[in-house]
C-alpha cells in the first residue's frame, strides 16, 4: 500500500486535481531470501498485546464502517509504550519462529511503525507530507530505515514489497495494512496473531471490498481503490483477477451487480490522513 510518486504528480495532488492511476505506481515485489529462514517446529509465540492495547484505545470505528486512528489523542505515556513495543519486536529472533508467527509479526511492525512515524509528525495533512524518504523522486516515509530487525535495517518498502508481499503472495494483506490514509478503509481493530490470522484477513477482506468507497458504479462504468490497479498481478491475472477477487469477497447484492461487469473503468485512492479528526463517530453498538 505504499508508494512512490514522481514529484510533479504530487505537485498537483497538493493543487487537489486528481491524479491517474499511471502517476502513482507500487515498487514492484522483490523478494529477499534473507527473510526466508524459519522453523515451522517452533511453538514460540510473540506478544502483541501493547499494541492489542494501543489499537483498542485509539482505532475508531466512524462512518460506513471505516477504520480511522485518533491520532491527536494519543498519550505521551501511550506514544513511549508504542515505542517499547516496536524496539521489543526489532529484538526478536524472527527467523527462529514459525511462518504464521512471522507473518503475523511483520504485519503488526508495519502498522506500528506507520503510527509511530505519524505520531512524530503530527498534525499533518497527508501522510505523503512527511518526506523523509531518501532520494529526489521520493516523497512520504516508506523509503526511511526505520526499525533493525536481525541486525538489518530496514523501511516500509522492505517490509511489504521484500518480504511480506513476495514471501506470501496473499492479496488479502493489502486490507490490513496501514497506508497512514483514508484509502486504507478496513484495518484491523485488534492486533495480528497466528491463531486469529486467517479470520482477521477474511475479515478484513469482506469489510473492504463492501465498502461503498472501494467500488462504486457509475455511467462510465466500475471505479475501484486504486489498489487494484497498482496491485493488480497481486489479485489475480489482469482485470478479470481482480474481479474474481471482488465477487468472492461481494455480499450478495453487489455480487449480483459484478456479475455483468467484465471491465474497470477507473480507480481513486484518498491520500487524506486516516484520521478520526473530520469524523463523527459512531455511537457504541
Amino acid at each position: 500500500m505504499q508508494r512512490r510518486e514522481f514529484l510533479a504528480a504530487a505537485g498537483l495532488a497538493a493543487f487537489g486535481l486528481a491524479l491517474p492511476a499511471s502517476t502513482s505506481a507500487a515498487p514492484n515485489k522483490r523478494y529477499w531470501p534473507r527473510w526466508s529462514e524459519t522453523d515451522s517446529e517452533s511453538l514460540a509465540r510473540i506478544d502483541h498485546a501493547p499494541w492489542d492495547l494501543f489499537i483498542s484505545r485509539y482505532f475508531k470505528v466512524v462512518r460506513e464502517n471505516t477504520t480511522l486512528v485518533d491520532y491527536g489523542a494519543v498519550s505521551d505515556d501511550d506514544r513511549d509504550d508504542l515505542r517499547r513495543y516496536i524496539e521489543r519486536l526489532s529484538d526478536a529472533p524472527i527467523s527462529q519462529y514459525n511462518p504464521e508467527q512471522q507473518k503475523a509479526f511483520w504485519i503488526n511492525l508495519f502498522n506500528a511503525l506507520i503510527v509511530d512515524v505519524i505520531l512524530q509528525h503530527y498534525p499533518v495533512s497527508s501522510i505523503r507530507d512527511i518526506d523523509i524518504s531518501p532520494g529526489i523522486l521520493q516523497v512520504g516515509p516508506w523509503g526511511r530505515k526505520l526499525t533493525v530487525v536481525e541486525d538489518v535495517p530496514l523501511s516500509l518498502d522492505d517490509i511489504e514489497h521484500r518480504i511480506l508481499r513476495p514471501r506470501w503472495r496473499d492479496p488479502r494483506i493489502h486490507y490490513v495494512l496501514n497506508s497512514g490514509a483514508r484509502g486504507a478503509l478496513a484495518l484491523p481493530l485488534r492486533a495480528m496473531t497466528a491463531d486469529t490470522l486467517e479470520s482477521q484477513l477474511e475479515e478484513a477482506a469482506r469489510r473492504f471490498v463492501n465498502h461503498p468507497e472501494s467500488l462504486s458504479f457509475g455511467f462510465r462504468g466500475l471505479r475501484v481503490s486504486s489498489i487494484y490497479a497498482w496491485y493488480e498481478r497481486d489479485f489475480g491475472f489482469g482485470e478479470k483477477g481482480v474481479l474474481d477477487h471482488l465477487r468472492r469477497y461481494a455480499n450478495p447484492r453487489l455480487a449480483e451487480r459484478l456479475a455483468n461487469i467484465n471491465s474497470i473503468a477507473s480507480d481513486s485512492y484518498d491520500w487524506r490522513l486516516n484520521d478520526t479528526a473530520a469524523y463523527r463517530r459512531l455511537p457504541e453498538g
